[in-house]
């Protein structure tokens, strides 16, 4: 398996955003990694950190999500890895749920996301999303992993 931390998707990519997708809530897991010193397009003179720019981009982002009727749902540090090896640990893991992917779509191409949208690029080195559906909540609830719960 080849991993390649992004800030941009790539051609393809941005096609699947385009597509209907399944219905229902997208759980968006971003694996993120941080600049050591954020680096603005602009050239601004900063000392924000990489982490400290995206809390800006954060902050902003859960606003405009929350008016879709999406939010953050989970927001973590990475201490270690637990099992497998990747080249470079990720910062931080968060998942995103937007109510549908043309919610998400719908977010992206507003004028209030572009205009927060610099202090993600400012901070990020790169990072996977990895979208996820038919979300079932707690292991332990409903049909946790079962076979029911996999499909």
């Amino acid at each position: 398996m080849q991993v390649k931390n992004s800030v941009t998707p790539t051609e393809s990519q941005i096609k699947g955003f385009f597509e209907p997708g399944p219905e229902g809530p997208v759980y968006m897991l971003n694996l993120l990694k941080f600049k050591e010193k954020a680096e603005y397009a602009d050239g601004r003179a900063t000392d924000l950190t990489g982490a400290e720019a995206y809390a800006l981009y954060g902050e902003a982002v859960s606003g405009i999500l929350a008016r879709l009727g999406g939010g953050g749902m989970f927001n973590a540090r990475v201490e270690r890895l637990m099992l497998g090896e990747v080249e470079e640990l990720w910062d931080r893991v968060a998942i995103a749920m937007y109510p549908s992917r043309q919610a998400m779509l719908e977010m992206m191409q507003s004028a209030e996301y572009q205009a927060i949208h610099h202090h993600r690029d400012a901070g990020l080195a790169g990072q996977l999303n990895i979208e996820t559906t038919n979300a079932g909540g707690l292991w332990l609830a409903d049909k946790g992993f079962t076979k029911d719960g996999m499909t």
